[in-house]
């Protein structure tokens, strides 16, 4: 690789343009080991694919995301696709000495998290690294409330309570897409924003979910085919509510919604422990709530931090204090931890196997709402 980090990716959407944006980013503002390079961008329709390369800054196109893998300019795979094609080609590109990239939620099933998460384990023998792309792991905001919980400001976690939502698909007449059939997705909210607040809220408290108990539900069974007068079954969950006990004791509880009409990307997570609480609202995205629970009652309260420091994370490589950082910035981040810890031979965190953790309770879930919301244990995974 030299001084370079060649990168393939796969996906040119919603996903691919952040992606894209952040590989373009990372070294202009972070003292990088290795300089990444947008060498290919791959997708099945070519005239579009062109489009977007040039657009977004890449350098040439694939059509077949198989021949990223046979480029000797490319190091490493960047996945943007949807969920069913992330185990093909992640376990292909590690198996082929290619560093992996994978947007989560890292498989659509816990057979393919585990084979993706064993070849990770396998190709990281090697020196070849994975990582899953739990973005929101890269808000200031949020890397500092786990800085506060490991240095045991908040005591011991007794509470989590989560949830995400958002209100795209409320109109019955928004076509069925990708993402509402689970061929292609796995599951509906629940794969696509609820595992974010899974992964979060195991981060944060740096424990795992240990069982759950859950509903879902979808609101409208079928939607207009894509370029059709027909209608298709929707084969996904349109929201999921589930409680949960983490290994240490505590409960949580988790609500993932494509129907909060009117919310557009609400994500906020809660952490109530013996000592004091932290909250976090990701249309706030600077912001931490923090409750000392040791200071005098009579002037205690939530204070708001605004996480814009020098001393914070990430903030220092951006503009001075109380100037706001945005959502594309977390991608950002992404790709400079991601590149560190390639050039220093250490495995990158979230891992694959996190990803497969992630993977369990989404499982969890779907087999305890499938069985009249009875409690799911989590399987624990060496």
């Amino acid at each position: 690789m030299g001084a370079t980090l060649g990168v393939g990716m796969v996906g040119y959407a919603f996903m691919g343009a952040a992606h894209s944006q952040a590989w373009r980013t990372a070294g202009r503002f972070f003292d990088l080991p290795l300089a990444p390079e947008l060498t290919a961008l791959c997708g099945r329709d070519r005239s579009a694919l062109a489009t977007a390369a040039h657009r977004l800054g890449w350098r040439s196109v694939e059509t077949d995301w198989t021949a990223l893998l046979g480029r000797d300019d490319i190091a490493l795979v960047d996945i943007c696709s949807p969920g069913d094609t992330h185990a093909d080609i992640a376990i292909a590109a590690l198996d082929a000495g290619k560093h992996v990239l994978c947007e989560k939620p890292l498989a659509n099933t816990v057979d393919e998290a585990r084979a993706m998460a064993a070849a990770a384990t396998k190709a990281a023998e090697r020196g070849v690294r994975s990582m899953v792309g739990f973005s929101y792991r890269r808000v200031p905001a949020v890397a500092l409330a786990r800085r506060l919980v490991a240095r045991g400001r908040i005591g011991e976690i007794r509470h989590v309570r989560a949830s995400y939502q958002q209100d795209w698909i409320v109109d019955p007449e928004f076509p069925l897409v990708w993402r509402l059939r689970r061929e292609s997705a796995g599951s509906g909210a629940l794969g696509d924003i609820g595992a974010h607040i899974v992964d979060m809220a195991q981060y944060l408290t740096g424990d795992l979910l240990t069982g759950v108990c859950a509903l879902t539900e979808t609101f409208v069974p079928e939607r207009p085919l894509p370029g059709s007068n027909t209608r298709g079954k929707v084969t996904v969950d349109d929201a999921a509510l589930f409680l949960g006990r983490f290994a240490g004791g505590a409960l949580a509880s988790f609500e993932a919604t494509r129907f909060a009409t009117g919310r557009k990307n609400a994500l906020r997570i809660e952490l109530n422990g013996s000592r004091g609480s932290l909250a976090f609202d990701l249309e706030s995205l600077n912001e931490l709530r923090f409750y000392d629970g040791t200071e005098d009652a009579e002037t205690a309260g939530f204070r708001r931090i605004l996480v814009t420091e020098p001393t914070h994370p990430y903030a220092g490589a951006w503009w001075p204090p109380g100037h706001l950082l945005g959502y594309e910035h977390t991608f950002t981040h992404q790709v400079a931890d991601l590149v560190a810890d390639i050039a220093a031979d250490r495995d990158p965190e979230p891992s694959f196997a996190d990803g497969l953790r992630v993977q369990l309770v989404l499982d969890a879930v779907q087999r305890s709402a499938a069985a009249n919301g009875t409690w799911h244990p989590v399987p624990e995974e060496s």
